[in-house]
């Protein structure tokens, strides 16, 4: 994929989503569930997916780093 159509899609996903806002009281999504780490990596994995052109491209993991020894892998 071309890094200028990941990073868009990055963006419009997760940033304009996500970036600055409270997760328990602005995002939708986290009205029914916890806003663990854990469960932000399904949100971010859900609305990439939603985002890539269909059927072109595969997402293979999300990984967020929360501290230096605490890290989340969704596949």
């Amino acid at each position: 994929m071309n890094l200028t159509d990941l990073k868009k899609c990055m963006r419009v996903a997760i940033l304009d989503e996500l970036d600055h806002k409270n997760l328990d009281l602005d995002v939708p999504y986290f009205a029914n569930c916890p806003s663990t780490t854990e469960m932000l990596a399904v949100f971010i994995w859900n609305n990439i997916q939603k985002h890539l052109p269909k059927g072109k491209y595969e997402l293979y993991e999300v990984k967020i780093h929360e501290t230096e020894n605490n890290v989340v892998i969704f596949r």
